[in-house]
């Protein structure tokens, strides 16, 4: 097989994709120096070095927001590697839009991440792949990682890929996929990682808008037991991507796919290259990648993010929030395909030489032991994951957790949105023994790094349950009132939005950057705003309280209404719909759709199934809304707007509080939805 006439490190890991075993051959050529060597996030950067010491939380937090040309500039000075030094810390303009970090600097991403780790420790191991099956894991070292990347992004440039253009990356967790995402680095093109679970329709939609050259996926990949056709879903997408000159295609598994004109068998390619690749020197401000997000308004965002900034703020984060210390296993079992897989899979954790567990499986394959077995067997040292895992681990009470040894852990973490009270309890005492510091941490695809968490913090300092809490250095959190004013003191919630600019922040939307300043800076000028509402306790510290726009979060993945409501409205016996979120005890939040039905439609149960397959398609099945309840009309103001508020309130046991009703076209309305709701209750009931 290709894999076999690789050099040992890149052949063991393309061969692991397959089970293959590896095959000796020349070792790794010398890896040139950097003109300029700097000591890495465990090393000697004074604020890192400060973070820790007693008094200095407050101390270097209210240095980063008044100064903050003096904090960042030492920092990204003597944590990244720098092939020309900065002349601006930097220049930003909320009003505007205008982000600018460390301008006039040049460097690479890749160097950062793997080279100066290869110069001092190539043997130190860089990612543990957790495959699918429990106990068949692979250790990739930081040299091995170096050669497949080398390796691919010749493959790339032999294949016309040329600084700045974009690659689609179509591919499930494993090391592969982030050597393609350091390829595209080292070669200064852009990636866009698309989540491995979007269909055909939303992969070519996002393939599109990015104007894609290559796309690079898997035959078929595997997940808990199940076979994905990868291969088959970007046979379909690139049906309608004129963009798209080749795909290169790896192979998980050893069934065969088909191999059309655009198709090029990756491994086989690789094979050929050589395991040296020059890095491009890259402006702090080039684009690094994209990742798109879901907008309130049908259309996903393409979020853009650049070099020098982003990875300094997911360094700094991953060392500071998680107590990453030199030797620990980090685990984020986080996709890569979001973006706590891009900051705290691989580019945070790479830069800090760590040793980052990927993780390919589910939380209950082939148990629901599964998380707590991977912890004992891998040593893993800080957990990170999301509260709906948590959620729906907890109703297998605790008898799988204790089960296994996890005496390893010393932080555990939550991410994608608020966990309540009794799954962060659980995770606290029965998970981490109660000895484990627990963080809840606040943070967007926009923001590039964890924003508010617990730690770094003074000391020993306290830490509530399911609360984000303490804002991160750099970080000005404020709570704004619906006049746009800013709400001051203790014990008040508002809008949350950030004052003052930090270096991992998203620059624009690609594409549309007035897009880009109308959602985030339009609404509170000379702010960032969140979207999100958060409440201010006595104790001055941050409680997230969901999302103040139309976009619902659905186990962790932030998805627009009006997406799956574009979706919806394809099928021509539906010429009205309406989705909202409502809370869900496992996924946090799900979709209830209310449709309105032509009257020669036919049987409605029929087309009910028809919307739930057309949104699968078109999006991805976890967007399949839970709920879809047929009704007569919808409630609409005298200006024809939906007034999804009444909705949500309905299915959430309110109706006996929907507030001011008087702008509703016909208040008789919502006795109609309740009685329609009433009966769809009733049937299910029923059918118990």
């Amino acid at each position: 097989m290709a894999a076999r006439s690789l050099g040992r490190g890149v052949g063991r890991l393309l061969g692991s994709l397959r089970g293959l075993s590896g095959q000796p051959a020349r070792p790794l050529c010398r890896v040139s120096a950097p003109r300029r060597a700097a000591s890495g996030p465990s090393g000697s950067a004074p604020a890192v070095a400060a973070a820790s010491q007693p008094g200095s939380y407050p101390a270097l937090s209210a240095q980063a927001a008044r100064e903050p040309a003096a904090f960042w500039g030492p920092l990204a000075r003597d944590t990244l590697l720098w092939d020309t030094p900065y002349h601006t810390v930097w220049d930003c303009d909320f009003s505007s839009g205008k982000i600018g970090w460390f301008l006039g600097g040049q460097l690479n991403v890749s160097v950062n991440c793997l080279d100066q780790h290869v110069r001092k420790s190539p043997e130190s191991v860089a990612l543990i792949w957790e495959r699918d099956e429990p106990g068949t894991e692979v250790r990739i070292t930081y040299r091995e990682l170096l050669e497949t990347t080398c390796r691919l992004a010749n493959t790339l440039k032999r294949h016309g890929v040329c600084r700045g253009d974009c690659v689609a990356i179509y591919m499930p967790v494993s090391p592969l996929a982030v050597a393609a995402m350091l390829a595209c680095a080292r070669i200064g093109a852009v990636h866009t990682v698309i989540f491995a679970g979007f269909s055909a329709a939303s992969l070519a939609g996002r393939i599109n808008d990015a104007k894609c050259k290559v796309v690079i996926t898997f035959n078929q990949g595997l997940r808990g037991g199940r076979v994905m056709e990868l291969k088959k879903i970007v046979d379909e997408a690139v049906k309608h991507c004129p963009t798209v000159q080749h795909v290169l295609v790896a192979h998980r598994t050893d069934n065969k796919v088909h191999m059309g004109d655009l198709d090029i068998p990756l491994e086989q390619e690789m094979a050929k290259e050589d395991p040296v690749c020059a890095p491009e020197s890259m402006g702090s401000e080039d684009v690094l990648f994209m990742l798109y997000t879901s907008g309130s308004t049908g259309m996903p965002k393409g979020i853009v993010h650049t070099q020098a900034g982003y990875l300094l703020y997911a360094a700094l984060t991953h060392k500071l929030v998680f107590d990453h210390r030199p030797g620990d296993i980090f685990g984020c079992v986080a996709d890569i395909g979001w973006i706590t897989g891009h900051s705290y899979v691989v580019y945070g954790p790479l830069c800090n030489g760590a040793t980052s567990v990927l993780f390919e499986s589910t939380p209950v394959y082939p148990n629901a032991g599964r998380y707590w077995e991977t912890v004992e067997r891998l040593k893993i040292n800080q957990f990170y994951g999301a509260p709906t895992a948590v959620r729906l681990l907890l109703k297998y009470g605790d008898a799988w957790v204790k089960k296994y040894d996890r005496s390893s852990l010393r932080t555990l973490g939550s991410v994608g949105e608020p966990i309540n009270c009794e799954a962060w309890e659980w995770l606290h005492r029965v998970v981490g023994d109660s000895r484990c510091t627990l963080v809840d941490t606040w943070w967007q695809t926009e923001t590039g790094g964890i924003c508010i968490a617990p730690r770094p913090s003074e000391e020993g300092a306290e830490i509530l349950p399911g609360m984000a809490m303490r804002p991160f250095f750099g970080i000005v959190p404020v709570l704004m009132d619906e006049k746009g004013s800013v709400v001051e003191g203790s014990n008040v919630s508002g809008a949350l939005c950030i004052s003052q600019a930090w270096p991992g922040m998203a620059r624009t939307i690609y594409g549309d950057h007035q897009r880009f300043v109308d959602a985030y800076f339009k609404a509170y000028p000379g702010y960032y705003f969140t979207g999100d509402g958060a409440h201010r306790t006595e104790g001055g510290y941050y409680q997230i309280t969901g999302r103040m726009d139309d976009v619902i979060n659905i186990s962790g993945h932030r998805l627009g209404t009006a997406e799956i409501e574009d979706a919806i409205a394809d099928h021509p016996a539906v010429p009205e719909s309406a989705v909202i979120g409502y809370p869900h005890d496992i996924k946090g939040e799900a979709a209830f759709a209310f449709i309105v039905v032509k009257d020669s439609a036919g049987d409605s149960d029929v087309v009910v199934q028809e919307l739930k397959s057309m949104v699968a398609t078109k999006i991805a099945k976890y967007a399949v809304p839970d709920e879809i309840l047929v009704v007569k009309r919808l409630p609409k103001t005298r200006s024809g707007k939906v007034m999804r508020r009444l909705l949500r309130k309905i299915i959430t046991s309110e109706a006996q509080e929907l507030g001011d009703t008087t702008t509703l076209e016909d208040p008789s309305i919502i006795t109609e939805i309740l009685s329609a709701y009433q009966k769809c209750k009733d049937k299910q009931a029923a059918a118990k």
